[in-house]
């Protein structure tokens, strides 16, 4: 009985990735149809995927989010920035993490990456970029300091004005919540 909820939790898996390949394409392209045709096909009802028969993580669909929320500054050319609240709710995201040997890297760069999110949306906003005076200008200040260097090792040597930015705008923004609801 055993067997068969993994084989069928398998072939889920493979339909499901067949599924989020042939949805992300463009029907109107021809390469559409070829990657669509090229999904990994289904196992028999006897048989037992391989390892290698299971989509990989690029072949799964979308990644999970990157330290950029991966949305905020990482966004595709030609896509609109964020909303101000969507970019701000990032930032906060970031406000109970810390720099642990481990995921110092990760965090110090997810903060940079989420206060520049909030830069774009901020001054992309229909408000107009004015009526986030203060957010950008620290935002500014700390990018005159990093001098464009997003490096691990120049993030390290500036953490106190990374958080100490982000602190500030967080709590700007909380004094302003009709800027950003």
């Amino acid at each position: 009985m055993f067997g068969s909820t993994v084989r069928g939790a398998a072939l889920a898996v493979v339909v499901l990735a067949g599924f989020a390949v042939s949805c992300d394409a463009d029907p109107a392209t021809p390469s559409a149809a070829s990657s669509a045709s090229s999904a990994p096909s289904a196992p028999s009802a006897g048989s037992t995927p391989s390892a290698s028969s299971l989509p990989g993580p690029s072949e799964a669909g979308p990644a999970a989010p990157s330290a950029a929320r991966g949305a905020s500054s990482s966004a595709l050319p030609g896509t609109p920035p964020e909303k101000v609240r969507d970019a701000f709710a990032g930032l906060q995201a970031t406000l109970d993490g810390s720099c642990t040997p481990s995921e110092c890297s990760y965090f110090l760069g997810r903060v940079h990456d989420e206060l520049h999110g909030l830069d774009a949306a901020m001054k992309a906003d229909p408000k107009g970029p004015g009526h986030f005076p203060e957010p950008i200008a620290l935002i500014a200040k700390l990018d005159a300091e990093l001098g464009g260097d997003r490096s691990f090792k120049n993030l390290k040597e500036h953490q106190t004005l990374l958080i100490g930015t982000r602190d500030k705008i967080n709590t700007w923004m909380q004094g302003h919540p009709d800027d950003y609801r």
